[in-house]
């Protein structure tokens, strides 16, 4: 992991640590440095009926957002079963869109194959210029 990750690579653990996963046992946790200095973090919330789950993205963004907004600059995703140490963890493709959203293009991801931008993680990435 590059160096200057490991900050934000603890925050994301330290997320993880406050999951709750009760039905998978995989607890997530995610950081990301925003543009203004602040960083954000968020863990995934397990709930019986599957399909509403929050994953830890989601609480990231909604973190963003209740904090001022601004834009997602470095993001680190975390998880792994409960019992055993976090591993790096790429998003799903919701928590990508998300990403795309609130960082763009640029937004640089730390992934198990090194940094990667947002380019790279989502190509031909549907966004809001679309809608124009």
């Amino acid at each position: 992991m590059p160096e200057d990750w490991r900050d934000l690579a603890r925050e994301a653990v330290a997320a993880r640590e406050r999951a709750y996963a009760p039905y998978s046992r995989f607890g997530v946790g995610a950081a990301a440095l925003v543009d203004d200095g602040r960083v954000v973090a968020g863990c995934n919330v397990e709930n019986a009926a599957y399909g509403v789950t929050l994953c830890a993205e989601c609480g990231l963004v909604g973190a963003l957002h209740l904090g001022g907004g601004g834009r997602l600059v470095r993001f680190v995703c975390v998880g792994g079963p409960q019992d055993a140490e976090p591993h790096l963890v790429m998003p799903c493709g919701r928590c990508r869109q998300l990403l795309w959203e609130n960082g763009g293009p640029g937004l640089e991801v730390l992934t198990p194959r090194g940094v990667r931008t947002m380019t790279e993680v989502l190509p031909d990435a549907f966004g809001a210029d679309d809608l124009d």
